[in-house]
């Protein structure tokens, strides 16, 4: 397919996990991008093997307000537009708030948040221009509690809600807002899950799959909200969870029966 021939790409968080696969399934698709992440190495692995003049490495901290503004004028001034804008980026904190930090509320907030919002108001001028596309990552995490991700889940309520309102303001004016909610994906801020026997064994329990996702199942998802195939769908908060939200929350009692 090459859904996105001609259209200009913007993946925050784009060395690895979610970020790095979706980059690689909007260039797959024709799509030129731009690789935003803080560790210029891991961009360049994303973009190993693609012609340089369809790829632009923008390393730096979406946090940073300014920064971001020169994300989108650099991207501008190499390709001329901005068609589709991925706020990928963010990190994670777990555990009680009685041990939480203040440190690591705001390390969580200012990227998970804070970047979305800059991204989003510094693309939205030349977004509007083409008719362009947001696609946020949020969480399943945004849609209700954890136990022991109280600021995980307050940063990434905040980008569902965000995405809601965002597309209620901007759908008449030409740019479509969607959020993708995964469940547990193989990435790096999951590693330490996916290396606890007894974690992996709950999470089991609870996806209808079976399994957790791989990033490439959810940047597929992506690159579909983004595409003219999902022209009238905005606002949607998507699960790409295997089924854990269809349940109300109660224990599997199959064997009862």
């Amino acid at each position: 397919m090459t859904r996105f021939e001609g259209k200009v790409v913007i993946v925050t968080g784009a060395g690895s996990g979610i970020g790095a696969a979706t980059a690689k399934r909007f260039l797959a698709e024709g799509a030129a991008v731009v690789l935003n992440g803080r560790r210029k190495e891991k961009l360049a692995e994303t973009a190993e093997g693609i012609d340089p003049g369809r790829v632009l490495l923008h390393d730096g901290d979406v946090s940073d307000e300014a920064y971001v503004k020169q994300l989108m004028e650099a991207t501008v001034e190499k390709f001329g537009r901005i068609d589709v804008l991925v706020n990928n980026a963010g990190v994670a904190a777990f555990g009680p708030i009685l041990n939480s930090t203040t440190e690591q509320w705001r390390k969580v907030m200012s990227i998970d948040v804070d970047g979305v919002y800059f991204a989003t108001r510094a693309a939205l001028p030349y977004l509007l221009k083409t008719g362009g596309s947001i696609v946020n990552v949020s969480s399943v995490s945004g849609l209700g509690g954890d136990w022991g991700g109280s600021i995980y889940n307050a940063a990434k309520g905040a980008v569902t809600n965000l995405t809601r309102a965002l597309a209620l303001e901007l759908g008449s004016q030409g740019v479509r807002v969607n959020a993708v909610n995964p469940s547990l994906t193989s990435t790096e801020m999951t590693a330490d899950f996916e290396n606890n026997e007894a974690i992996i064994a709950k999470f089991k329990d609870r996806l209808p799959i079976g399994r957790g996702a791989k990033p490439e199942e959810v940047a597929g998802v992506i690159a579909f909200l983004a595409s003219e195939d999902a022209v009238f769908v905005n606002g949607v908060n998507l699960p790409v969870d295997g089924g854990i939200t269809a349940s109300n929350g109660q224990p599997n009692m199959t064997g009862m029966f």
